[in-house]
């Protein structure tokens, strides 16, 4: 029997340096996960196929990154049920703006979770992920709550002086 999976997509390979960090998160949680270039753009057909049959790959959430017109978590959503938890690439043009717009604007009906611009995007999709899976999976659950437990013992309650 496949395990459930992560599926990291990305428009080209210049976004792969930033969706990099929620692959370090989702094996840090040890949560199997596959990561594909699928272009809304270049490699349409593939976008096509694998959307279509993620389903079929054990596959249960879908991070998407993309930046400038950003169509690819619009497309793959509209393509599966899976979640797909879009992440904004930082951009050249608009500083990830023009990411960001393209895909929180989804019509009603095809929902895609939108997470912030860049780096903290990427994590924050992971995490989110990660916390679908603690649902099903006791051991992931255990290992959230040490994260964020860890997290918050990490904040300081007085700021330190010089």
């Amino acid at each position: 029997m496949k395990k459930d999976k992560v599926s990291i997509i990305m428009g080209s390979q210049s976004d792969w340096k930033t969706l990099q960090l929620a692959e370090n998160i989702l094996n840090d949680f040890k949560i199997s996960n596959e990561v594909k270039i699928v272009s809304a753009h270049r490699t349409p057909e593939r976008l096509y196929r694998y959307a279509k049959n993620a389903h079929k790959n054990n596959i249960k959430v879908i991070i998407a990154g993309a930046g400038g017109a950003a169509h690819l978590p619009g497309m793959v959503a509209s393509l599966t049920k899976i979640p797909v938890l879009g992440v904004p690439i930082e951009s050249k043009l608009m500083n990830g703006l023009d990411s960001l717009l393209s895909i929180v604007q989804m019509p009603y009906g095809i929902p895609t979770a939108t997470f912030a611009i860049g780096e903290a995007g990427a994590k924050n999709a992971a995490l989110f992920a990660v916390s679908l899976f603690a649902n099903t999976d006791k051991n992931i659950s255990k290992k959230l709550s040490k994260w964020r437990d860890d997290l918050t013992k990490a904040v300081s309650v007085i700021p330190k002086r010089k």
